[in-house]
């Protein structure tokens, strides 16, 4: 027990509640890509939800909506897309539109990377304080980033409020170059997701993210008081 400096424990808890937020929401951005099957027939049936003024139906925005996100799961190169094309002849994506899905599947797949790489070093850094410290500092530590978590999602969910035009450019700002990322009304992109889809798609990132937390800072919180009790008796 305490082989550790006072200063590197310190380190310790801190990176350790770091990376649970982080933890957290890459692995809630995973979940909403493998579950869209389930949730976004949902989103375009629901009430206010604008129907494309080019002509898909429900069942065209589904079909294609569909095949977007099993590229972003698979192994598949761009030319998934070669073959793909629109009841009107035309390519499923133009160049642009290729160009960014490419792009977007870069960052999903450097996302799930680093969940894995994430959790191993939470692991890693759970294992030294708690071999240290004792699990008490470890659940405290957890317990914290769980906080931590549910303050980051009550700004996010403000930011989506009060300006998610401004949130939603400065997120593309971030992770995409340039101008890729704009596209034309009458382009498949905008026609399968209006704004109105991403800003629900973030709020259900910060419902399913804050379910999460909370869940876990509850349970944390039980095992904080098992263990005093423990040491109590």
């Amino acid at each position: 027990m305490n082989k550790f400096p006072v200063s590197f424990n310190k380190i310790l808890r801190l990176l350790i509640q770091v990376i649970v937020p982080v933890l957290l929401i890459l692995g809630s951005v995973r979940l909403i890509l493998v579950t869209a099957h389930l949730w976004i027939p949902i989103e375009y049936r629901l009430p206010g939800f604008p129907n494309d003024p080019y002509g898909f139906s429900f069942e065209d925005r589904l079909r294609w909506s569909m095949i977007d996100v099993e590229y972003l799961l698979n192994q598949e190169g761009i030319d998934y897309f070669d073959s793909l094309q629109l009841d009107s002849g035309e390519p499923m994506h133009n160049d642009l539109e290729l160009r960014h899905m490419q792009d977007v599947k870069v960052l999903v797949q450097h996302s799930w990377l680093a969940f894995r790489i994430g959790f191993i070093v939470l692991i890693f850094l759970v294992t030294l304080l708690g071999g240290d410290q004792g699990y008490n500092s470890v659940w405290e530590s957890l317990r914290r980033g769980f906080l931590w978590t549910l303050i980051l999602l009550g700004i996010l969910v403000i930011g989506i409020v009060v300006a998610f035009g401004f949130l939603f450019v400065g997120f593309h700002r971030v992770f995409f170059e340039g101008e890729t990322w704009i596209f034309r009304y009458s382009d498949t992109f905008i026609r399968l997701y209006p704004e109105r889809f991403w800003r629900d798609v973030f709020i259900f990132l910060a419902v399913t993210t804050a379910a999460e937390a909370s869940l876990l800072y509850c349970l944390t919180g039980k095992g904080l008081r098992a263990l005093k009790g423990k040491v109590a008796g």
